[in-house]
């Protein structure tokens, strides 16, 4: 029906503080935005509120641009869902360039198809909460493939953060930090510059070494996630406040030790 079709090319995936989606809104002027891959601005939510944040200078007159997907695709894919979702082709400079496939692509290809079919029973088992099979998959191809495939890897990547996710729903923190680390460096390089999932991503990793009792190196992770996340987030976004409770705990731990 047309108001199908309307929800989705206009809708939002809402999201809570760690970037997970958990619904569906309209909000008409924000669908005004036009898409770019390395856009100038962001969305977060705070609940069902929907706040844009510009991420770097925006000169008088320059167009406001979001990215209406996931960056962690290869061209070919990103212009493919674009075209099938929003009937149209992105000449954005990473498309035309695809500066970064080669990248996101990396390692041997028959590795990195195999570990792609397997994302797709992973999202599965994700919907189902099985952890325990989730996590499974994930050790095997992450120890299979190890010396194929680096952690740049997009799919790969994916592999890591689907077993660190794994690992904290089963409460193996150490394992859940040792993933969680190998992501951080494919984060930077994909997120570039300022994106809210970079931040949280970071943020995260904090958290599992603050728990640990691994208070320095978490003091200067959460600083790194406070950088990006009060310009993605802003200092009043709630997520903001946790992290600088964290980091409170952090330097007090530190001077009590």
């Amino acid at each position: 029906s047309p108001m199908f079709l309307q929800v989705i090319c206009n809708g939002f995936a809402i999201s809570n503080g760690e970037m997970q989606e958990v619904g569906v809104g309209l909000y008409p002027s924000m669908s005004l935005l036009n898409h770019s891959c390395d856009p100038n601005c962001v969305i977060v939510f705070e609940g069902p509120s929907l706040f844009l944040r510009a991420v770097r200078d925006i000169q008088q007159g320059e167009e406001l641009t979001i990215c209406y997907l996931d960056v962690l695709m290869p061209s070919a894919e990103r212009q493919k869902q674009l075209k099938e979702q929003y009937c149209f082709d992105c000449d954005c400079p990473g498309c035309e360039t695809r500066s970064k496939d080669d990248d996101m692509l990396s390692g041997e290809e028959q590795a990195w198809k195999e570990v792609q079919d397997s994302l797709k029973k992973v999202e599965d088992l994700r919907a189902q909460e099985k952890w325990e099979q989730i996590l499974a998959i994930c050790q095997t191809l992450i120890n299979n493939y190890g010396d194929r495939l680096p952690d740049r890897n997009i799919y790969q990547l994916k592999m890591l953060d689907c077993a660190m996710d794994a690992c904290i729903n089963l409460c193996l923190w150490e394992d859940a930090l040792l993933y969680g680390s190998r992501t951080l460096e494919p984060y930077r390089l994909y997120y570039s510059g300022f994106h809210p999932i970079s931040g949280v991503q970071v943020m995260r990793v904090g958290k599992l070494q603050h728990h640990q009792g691994l208070y320095p190196q978490a003091l200067e992770t959460l600083k790194q996630a406070f950088e990006l996340m009060k310009v993605t987030h802003g200092r009043d976004h709630s997520l903001v406040e946790d992290l600088l409770l964290l980091l409170g705990d952090c330097e007090a731990n530190l001077r009590a030790g």
